[in-house]
Order: C-alpha cells, then sequence, then structure tokens
C-alpha cells in the first residue's frame, strides 16, 4: 500500500524477478539489504583557497536477500536457478516497489550463496546477492 509520510513495515517491500515475459514475485523472502555505492571525484581549485569540491560521477547498487526455498513458486525457482550460471546467463531482470510506491526495475547479476541449506531441523534457506548492471528504471509513484 503507498503511503506519503511516516513509518512503514518492511515487510511492505516487494521482490520480483522477470520469468518469461511477466516479473514474478520471490515467495518467502525474509529479509534484505540494500547497499548505494557513488563514486566521487574530489579536487582542490586554487580559487576555493584549500577546499575541497566534489562531484559524484558514477553509481551502482546492489541487495541481498534472505528466505527460505519455496520449489514450485516461479519466482523463488527463477533465483535458485542461477547457482551456477556464469557470464550474461547470470543476468536477470528485477523489479523492486517500495513501500511508497516507487518501481525500481534493473538488470542484476546474481550470484546465489545458499540454495537449501541449514541445519537438520531448518526450513531450507535461499541467500542471493543481486548487483546492478547499467542504470537502473526509476518510475515514482503517480
Amino acid at each position: 500500500m503507498a503511503f506519503t509520510t511516516g513509518v512503514f513495515p518492511v515487510h511492505e517491500n516487494k521482490f520480483e524477478i522477470k520469468v518469461g515475459n511477466e516479473y514474478k514475485e520471490i515467495a518467502d523472502l525474509e529479509g534484505f539489504s540494500i547497499t548505494f555505492d557513488g563514486t566521487v571525484e574530489e579536487w582542490y581549485s586554487m580559487e576555493n583557497g584549500g577546499w575541497a569540491s566534489a562531484l559524484k560521477t558514477g553509481m551502482k547498487w546492489g541487495i541481498s536477500l534472505k528466505g527460505k526455498r519455496n520449489v514450485g513458486d516461479a519466482g523463488n525457482d527463477a533465483i535458485a536457478a542461477k547457482k551456477f550460471a556464469m557470464g550474461q546467463d547470470a543476468y536477470a531482470d528485477f523489479r523492486w516497489t517500495m513501500p511508497g510506491g516507487t518501481q525500481i526495475e534493473q538488470q542484476m547479476v546474481v550470484n546465489v550463496k545458499n540454495d537449501g541449506g541449514g541445519d537438520t531441523t531448518n526450513v531450507g534457506a535461499l541467500e542471493a546477492d543481486l548487483q546492478s548492471n547499467g542504470k537502473p528504471t526509476i518510475t515514482d509513484p503517480t
């Protein structure tokens, strides 16, 4: 549900991966973490009297997903299927819908970290790191 102000529960985020021609939600995710990493160029020009100037010249982002392996769920299966993929086969189209309604669509490199592992009394895990490839498409809510 979209909102305009205030706090929100993390479970209102939605993560999807493209399967065929449509996006499918990734079932049984328990948590995620996001990293944003900008490249900032700094220089010290004489007219600034020793004070630095700076300009952000590059950007990348990534997301780590953690959840349970749900065999038969199209989104969950699509992530797990990338575990041995290399090169361009490791790419997947990904969509993140934030609680406020903003959507980020991005081709991502999928690096599966865990597909079904855990202790004997655990439910099998699914963990993957996704790293941006190129510029995302960001759509603000209307």
